[in-house]
């Protein structure tokens, strides 16, 4: 039967992945998410160090952020019942929208469920057969399944080759609109986007920018405004997308800012906008007093900078292949995905560190590694229990001597 033919093939597609360590699996946490949580495996439950939470400024658990959050569910309830243009908006919803613009330098806002769905309503919804899209080789997935749905002409480039975008550049000048398209921070290597070139080109070509910051809104930059901030371009950039679910809390929404002209357009025509539910009431309360604290006070941003510098000048000290940046996303080398697997397994069951190996398709063949990432969350003694462990594992796995 079809059925059975079909269930095969995916059980054999499966074991495949195992044998290539290519096998994505997910242990359950039962305690909040922090610097300090507690998993379950088959056989118990084990406390341990977190280091792979895109927790960036330790808020996921904060004391003061859950009292609004039960605040705003005492007032609002669980959720909207409906898309934003039918009766889903609420005042929390135009408040947090105002409050992010401002606090980013843009003139509107529109949020989504999701940055994934932020990402999967741009494209389509701005750019059609005529217009052409030039985007970075190592975009996120999000991105690159929005270009997806454009009827836009596609051209790639290679994300640190201006070079190579200023030739695709030059291919697309017979487009009626032109848009560049890259993350402001590649998150599998920690690699910053050469903004003020590529702003440079876009001014050169008569062309738009279009920047995913999803791993630098709330912390990169002196004030936590993300990458345009930290590569001077602030107001060179006309698109920005990104998550509320990584630094701003971790409760999962996403936005797009940019002219008030093009949010009216996408409120209109971002089908993910106009055909399911909108980040949650309660997600914009907390997001409003988020950026009301990074607005009060820098002392998260910089602890977090810290910390970044240390626990990488002391994973380099110890020998370890560490992909250079001053990002808290923090690659850690090993190519082989059964191996980076297994150095995996050992700093969890043995060491008590929670890390996750990522390989193919995740990250290129040949390219595995475990991405550590550093919080504002993590103390000093954390930092030095997992380079310990770190060290401990590696010489183990005869990584380093």
């Amino acid at each position: 039967m079809i059925k059975n033919q079909f269930l095969s093939e995916i059980n054999s597609e499966l074991e495949d992945l195992k044998n290539l360590g290519l096998y994505k699996s997910e242990y359950q946490i039962i305690s909040s998410q922090s610097s300090e949580i507690e998993i379950i495996d088959e056989k118990s439950s084990k406390k341990m160090l977190n280091f792979c939470a895109n927790n960036y400024l330790g808020l996921a658990n904060n004391a003061h952020l859950i009292e609004v959050a039960k605040k705003s569910l005492d007032e609002y309830g669980l959720g909207a019942a409906s898309v934003r243009f039918i009766c889903g908006t609420f005042d929390i919803h135009k408040k947090f929208e105002k409050t992010l613009a401002d606090f980013l330098g843009f003139e509107d806002v529109i949020t989504f469920s999701s940055c994934f769905a932020a990402n999967g309503a741009v494209f389509a919804a701005l750019f059609d057969e005529k217009d052409a899209i030039i985007s970075a080789d190592l975009n996120h997935a999000s991105l690159i399944d929005g270009i997806r749905l454009s009827k836009a002409q596609r051209y790639f480039f290679k994300f640190d080759d201006m070079s190579d975008l200023e030739s695709k550049l030059k291919d697309a000048q017979g487009a009626k609109s032109r848009v560049i398209v890259t993350d402001g921070v590649f998150s599998m290597d920690g690699d910053i986007a050469k903004l003020n070139e590529i702003c440079d080109l876009a001014e050169k070509y008569n062309s738009l920018v279009l920047v995913d910051d999803s791993h630098a809104t709330g912390f990169i930059g002196e004030n936590g405004r993300g990458t345009s901030e930290l590569c001077k371009v602030e107001g060179r950039v006309d698109i920005l997308t990104s998550t509320l679910g990584k630094a701003l809390g971790g409760m999962g929404g996403g936005f797009i800012a940019s002219k008030r002209e093009i949010i009216e357009k996408l409120r209109n025509k971002a089908r993910p906008y106009l055909f399911s539910n909108n980040a949650l009431p309660v997600t914009a309360s907390v997001g409003v007093e988020i950026i009301d604290m990074l607005k009060d006070s820098k002392n998260l941003i910089k602890k977090l900078a810290d910390n970044t510098l240390y626990f990488r000048n002391k994973m380099n000290e110890a020998g370890f292949e560490i992909r250079p940046s001053s990002h808290p996303v923090v690659a850690v080398m090993f190519g082989d995905a059964i191996l980076a697997g297994k150095i995996a397994k050992a700093m969890i069951e043995e060491e008590g560190i929670y890390v996750i190996a990522f390989s193919f398709p995740v990250v290129p063949k040949g390219e595995a590694r475990i991405r550590v990432q550093i919080s504002s969350a993590h103390e000093k003694e954390h930092l030095d229990k997992a380079i310990k462990s770190f060290i401990k594992v590696g010489k183990k796995f005869g990584v380093i001597k």
